[in-house]
């Protein structure tokens, strides 16, 4: 398969981007260290919502439990009386996701659906017609979901319905970093701004865990996929570029906003090598961080010089074969990003 590839060094300072159950930043054993690790579904969110910024018209798809309302708005512009569009909207969220009997205050589903605005008019116009829930929902197809370009790119699963169901034409690793890391705990007070001067003593303390990192973060995008029937194929070439344009920008920028007001670890990767093949599929190069990088001047530096080792050993040895190899910044984002959408089927 033609694809893209991703391998990104980014250093991180004091932070918590990406908690576990009891509120510790996430950590994970390679090589038989422990290392910093953000989750993949964390720094995911992140481009998702990056890259709505950056192309709106394209990435309009929203995972959210409370599709009832904007599904009764779109009944009711198709031509459906209030009742009619809140009986129908209430079977079509059954129908796809189950509706939530628990829930009191709104209309909710019993898990997430990643709809689109199209979608939901598709669904709406067909109800309008039919008003049979199962046939306006087999009026869904790749087309309808094409303002949501988000949707191909990440993936949806749907239990209820797997024809619904949407292959994610990008893949992530989790992020680790390329060294031991050790969390550390954070004391913290804070003073009762009323307190007489006199009275001695915090009106609270507590403790919060972080850690700092350099990570190797890898994703990829299957070119071949995001072009198929089933994807973006109703998009023009123009149009997939700017999809692939977008989400490789957001990938590179975007960062995990946990604790932003009070750990801001908003940083810009120190090196991304972009890689794209015509067959074969993405290989990551975290094994050239097996061997934990041991501190001397930092980590940066070397875990650069480790990763190119590894592409350049990996070449040699497997015959692995690139039509588009580059760096940044060796290159600036801009001629980056240009340079790899030439490659967007």
């Amino acid at each position: 398969m033609k694809h893209l590839e991703l391998h990104i060094i980014q250093s991180v300072p004091v932070a918590c981007l990406n908690r576990d159950d009891l509120n510790s930043p996430k950590t994970a054993v390679f090589g038989g260290v422990q290392r910093a690790r953000v989750s993949s579904q964390s720094w995911k969110r992140a481009i998702r919502e990056m890259a709505k910024e950056i192309a709106p018209e394209q990435f309009k798809g929203e995972r959210t439990r409370l599709m009832y309302d904007p599904l009764v708005k779109e009944m009711t512009a198709a031509g459906l009386s209030t009742a009619d569009a809140d009986e129908g909207a209430k079977k079509i969220v059954d129908a796809l996701v189950k509706l939530d009997p628990k829930a009191k205050d709104k209309v909710k589903s019993t898990t997430l659906y990643f709809m689109s605005p199209m979608e939901l008019a598709t669904i709406a116009k067909s109800y309008a017609e039919t008003k049979d829930a199962k046939k306006a929902l087999k009026t869904i197809d790749a087309k309808s979901l094409k303002d949501a370009a988000d949707i191909s790119v990440f993936g949806r699963m749907v239990a209820n319905d797997h024809s619904l169901t949407v292959e994610a034409a990008s893949m992530f690793s989790h992020a680790l970093s390329t060294h031991k890391v050790d969390n550390e705990i954070d004391f913290f007070s804070a003073v009762d701004d009323r307190q007489p001067k006199e009275d001695t003593g915090a009106a609270m303390t507590s403790t919060l865990e972080f850690n700092s990192a350099t990570y190797y973060r890898f994703a990829a995008l299957n070119l071949d996929m995001l072009a198929d029937v089933d994807h973006l194929g109703s998009l023009s070439n123009e149009e997939r570029q700017s999809v692939v344009r977008a989400f490789v920008e957001a990938t590179i920028k975007a960062i995990p906003s946990a604790r932003k007001n009070t750990m801001n670890g908003n940083t810009l990767p120190v090196y991304v090598l972009g890689v794209v093949r015509e067959k074969g599929h993405p290989i990551q190069l975290v094994n050239a961080f097996e061997t934990a990088v041991k501190p001397a001047q930092g980590y940066a530096a070397k875990s650069i010089e480790l990763m190119k080792s590894e592409y350049a050993e990996l070449k040699d040895t497997w015959g692995i074969e690139a039509v588009f190899e580059k760096a940044i910044p060796d290159v600036g984002l801009k001629t980056f990003l240009d340079e790899v959408v030439e490659h967007v089927i």
